[in-house]
């Protein structure tokens, strides 16, 4: 998909980055793939601990309030929700990743069920937003709360 909006395709390239890692990390775990694994935990953690955080807050925060104005908040609840699950998820892998990143191996057992579990609602999320936010955000933001909110984000 093309997106029109400079947030549109900023969360867009950001959804396709995590789709990547998140295929290799799925791809590791299913061929049980250690030393394929181990270097994907840093990324992972980063993903888990900075980056998620930080693309769930601004949509909770800058677009979602925009959407429910605009009388779209039930998809901007749902997207919450799914937020809310996702960072449950989130805090029970992220200090398996830690711990793989600093090169200790955690519980295999635990690990592989909380990053397919991460991996399965994590793809099922961006589908969501790349179809049904992305393309809302091109009708929502005029050019200049583009700029504002494309700025805001690339700040932090």
């Amino acid at each position: 998909m093309s997106f029109n909006s400079q947030v549109a395709r900023t969360l867009d390239d950001e959804h396709r980055a995590h789709l990547a890692l998140l295929g290799r990390v799925e791809g590791a775990l299913a061929r049980r793939d250690d030393a394929a694994l181990a270097p994907l935990a840093a990324p992972l953690v980063r993903q888990l601990e900075e980056e998620v955080e930080r693309h769930f807050g601004f949509e909770e925060q800058q677009l979602f309030p925009r959407m429910a104005e605009a009388g779209d908040d039930a998809l901007a609840a749902m997207l919450t929700e799914e937020h809310e699950s996702m960072r449950a998820v989130a805090a029970e892998l992220a200090p398996l990743a830690r711990a793989l990143a600093a090169g200790a191996w955690p519980d295999r057992a635990a690990l592989q069920r909380l990053a397919l579990e991460w991996v399965e609602r994590m793809v099922a999320h961006i589908q969501k937003e790349t179809m049904a936010l992305l393309p809302l955000l091109d009708d929502l933001l005029d050019e200049d709360s583009d700029r504002e909110l494309s700025f805001a984000y690339s700040a932090g």
